[in-house]
């Protein structure tokens, strides 16, 4: 293993999930706001993609990519026993992700740009990351979780997908839906590995080996996992069809069963942990609201919100919480702000698929919508950003033990 010396460069820079993740808390607390101004005639807007498709591609490939990278970032370390990237090629790659959404945006004299170079500079974030973790992993001769450098690539794809389509036929399709796609298989793949690990040490801390634990990773995990896979990518391909209808209703019933064996109701009394519960049990309940969309039963953008914010929101937000916690020495204790801050997040995606099925009142179900999202991502940097500015508190306290992540 790499001897990790002391890092003696700003405490932002001396991790993965520092940047990344007080970027994509601070991004996504505002980027809403601005979209409903923009949408609502009250803000200019001078990119070159469809106000529409700015608003799904910088939640997905701008908010979403963010995440991941931070958690990628946090994770590669500790597959490979190297040292984690930080100091100045870090800085830069933070930078990209930051260049990306300025162009996206277009303000000023940015609009002179090309779409083509608006795809370079924003397409660029994501193969960076692929080629750093490759770099990593095979540094670290960790061949077997060079696998993971699959969705990365795939989510590069989508991205480069999305732009193109933009720019061919004045909008995205399919780009958007991989994307969204993507973000959802990662979760029933990473998700579907950290929490029941998770409730296992919890549990066995709380009350030793007594009791029922968490079922490990089976058989019927791998094939919850194919035929999600399979279910999501007719979904991407033909949404509105009989086959992707009955895909998604089969995918989402086998990963309700597949949560409940996690024993996620013995563990009411850890806030973070129930939070990664409630927000997997999102996957399955928009995936089935998918499913019932391609019979016309519900609106396909309920499924996209209830996938978008409550599973992809509350999962990324969850694990934001919980790796920062841990990685800055931390009790991994969320506290009433932070478990505010959830509820408010899965607040924003029932009100918004309210909207869908109650259009006709006098409540702006949008705007609602979106100011308990911005609200929850407000309290989320509150609490995060000061953390992931500043050292570990094990450092600045010596005599104090960080728990666990």
């Amino acid at each position: 293993m790499t001897s990790r010396s002391p890092f003696m460069g700003p405490a932002l820079f001396s991790y993965g999930f520092r940047p990344f993740f007080a970027g994509a808390s601070v991004f996504a607390m505002v980027v809403v706001p601005v979209w409903l101004l923009i949408w609502h005639g009250s803000l200019e807007f001078s990119g070159h993609f469809p106000v529409v498709d700015w608003h799904i591609h910088e939640m997905i490939f701008g908010y979403g990519s963010a995440v991941l990278a931070g958690f990628l970032f946090t994770a590669v370390p500790n597959w490979t026993g190297r040292m984690p990237v930080r100091g100045w090629p870090l800085a830069l790659l933070f930078l990209v992700w930051i260049l990306g959404r300025v162009v996206l945006w277009g303000a000023g004299p940015l609009p002179a740009l090309s779409p083509i170079v608006v795809l370079v500079v924003d397409g660029s974030f994501l193969l960076l990351v692929a080629a750093m973790i490759a770099r990593e992993v095979i540094a670290g001769q960790n061949w077997r979780n060079l696998k993971v450098l699959v969705p990365v690539l795939m989510l590069a794809a989508g991205n480069i997908l999305f732009h193109l389509e933009v720019q061919l036929n004045g909008s995205s399709d399919y780009g958007r839906r991989l994307g969204i796609a993507l973000l959802v298989f990662l979760i029933m793949l990473i998700g579907g590995r950290i929490i029941p690990s998770f409730t296992r040490n919890w549990l066995t801390r709380e009350r030793g080996r007594e009791g029922p634990m968490p079922i490990a990773f089976s058989r019927f995990d791998g094939l919850c996992l194919v035929i999600g896979a399979i279910a999501l990518m007719a979904w991407v391909l033909v949404p509105l069809s009989f086959v992707s209808g009955v895909l998604l209703l089969l995918a989402g019933a086998l990963h309700v069963a597949r949560l409940t064996r996690w024993r996620g109701q013995a563990v009411l009394a850890s806030p973070l942990l129930v939070m990664l519960h409630l927000a997997y049990f999102f996957v399955p309940i928009g995936v089935m609201v998918s499913g019932c969309a391609a019979f016309g039963l519900m609106e396909q953008v309920a499924a996209v919100h209830l996938l978008g914010i409550g599973a992809v929101g509350g999962m990324t937000m969850a694990v934001m919480m919980r790796a920062s916690l841990g990685h800055t020495g931390r009790p991994l204790v969320a506290g009433p702000l932070l478990s505010l801050g959830f509820g408010l997040l899965l607040l924003a995606a029932l009100v918004r698929v309210a909207g869908t099925i109650f259009p006709m009142t006098v409540l702006d179900w949008v705007q609602v919508s979106g100011g308990f999202w911005s609200l929850s991502f407000a309290l989320l940097s509150l609490r995060l950003v000061p953390w992931l500015l500043r050292g570990n508190l094990a450092r600045r306290k010596p005599n104090s033990s960080p728990n666990p992540s």
